[in-house]
């Protein structure tokens, strides 16, 4: 029996790499991660068949380059992913990151039945409202005020 040589090795090698590496856009923020960034969080589920997503996702835009004291992410609802995600945040118009892959599990919360749904996240992680329907940055900015307040 003849042993694999080097060139084989290098090449399976290689194509198992390019099978990890990100997406060659960066529009994404990974796959969830430590949710305790000391600053608030918004996390976004939308869809591209939602007609609300759609109505809020200019405030969302809005509100990620008025405020640097918080943090937007999008979680599309639908899984999409690579270049079928990436057309869907295209088609949307939204300008903030998204995560990969639904943190429902990790933040210890119910998957959204309704869309579009927000969660406000503490700086500690912790999920500190949830809010259906569309929102404006009026909408929002009041939330934060309201969570920052019942925060210890």
């Amino acid at each position: 029996m003849k042993t694999p040589t080097l060139p084989l090795i290098a090449t399976l090698l290689v194509i198992f790499l390019a099978g990890c590496s990100k997406p060659d856009f960066d529009t994404t923020s990974g796959s969830g991660g430590n949710f305790s960034q000391g600053k608030w969080l918004i996390i976004n589920y939308w869809a591209t068949w939602c007609g609300p997503c759609r109505e809020e996702i200019p405030d969302l835009n809005a509100l990620a380059t008025q405020r640097d004291d918080i943090k937007i992410y999008g979680v599309n609802y639908d899984n999409l992913r690579g270049y079928a995600l990436k057309d869907a945040i295209t088609e949307m118009g939204i300008q903030f990151d998204s995560i990969l892959v639904d943190p429902s599990p990790q933040l210890a919360v119910p998957r959204p039945k309704v869309l579009p749904t927000t969660l406000l996240i503490s700086p500690a992680g912790a999920v500190s409202e949830t809010l259906t329907g569309p929102q404006t940055t009026e909408m929002l900015n009041a939330a934060l005020l309201k969570a920052k307040a019942l925060q210890p």
